[in-house]
Formats: C-alpha cells, sequence, structure tokens
C-alpha cells in the first residue's frame, strides 16, 4: 500500500476532488500553510493499493493547473534599473510525495 500527499492550490482543491471520487479514490483534505506552494493550498491524503499509484499521479497532474502569475521584480538601489519591473513566474499546481505504508488497518 501506498500514501499519497499532495499538496494542491486550492484553485485546483474542489476540481482535484471531484475526479478522485469520480474513479473510486477516497482522500482526505486537510488546510494546510506553508511555502511549497504560493497562496493557499490544501493537504490531500490518499491511501492506495501500490498498483494504482501512477493512475492516481496521472489524475493529479491531469486535474491541476500551471498558471503564469505575475510579480514584481526585487528592489534594487541602482539607478535606471529594471529589476523592479514585474516578471512572469510559473506557479505549480500541485506536487505529491509517495510513502511506503508498511501496514494498514481500518479500525
Amino acid at each position: 500500500m501506498n500514501l499519497i500527499i499532495s499538496i494542491v492550490s486550492n484553485k485546483d482543491t474542489e476540481k482535484v476532488l471531484g475526479e478522485l471520487c469520480k474513479a473510486g479514490f477516497p482522500a482526505t483534505k486537510i488546510s494546510t500553510t506553508g511555502q511549497l506552494l504560493e497562496g493557499g493550498h490544501s493537504c490531500l491524503l490518499i491511501g492506495i493499493k501500490k498498483e494504482k499509484t501512477e493512475e492516481v499521479l496521472s489524475l493529479l497532474e491531469k486535474n491541476v493547473t500551471k498558471r503564469i502569475v505575475r510579480e514584481h521584480g526585487i528592489q534594487s538601489t541602482l539607478a535606471g534599473t529594471l529589476l523592479k519591473q514585474p516578471v512572469d513566474v510559473e506557479e505549480y499546481g500541485g506536487i505529491a510525495f509517495v510513502i511506503d505504508v508498511e501496514e494498514f488497518r481500518k479500525f
């Protein structure tokens, strides 16, 4: 058995949960804070049989969205610098960790 811990942008969380549910993969959502993804995000815990790992990872990848966001450049004391100009930065929609589970019990 594997445990997939996926951190997903809040912009994609409901869509991802819906698709996981449709495919028969129950997940637990935990609201989180941190710096792995910019903006709001949630942590999804998905316990699955090892042979289904790639299917779930593929489903996650298909249902999160990479976005281009505009961020202000860094501040500089150099006169005439372009560093303060806004730049486009790619923002990932999710990440996943796969953990091998030695034992799993339902109570």
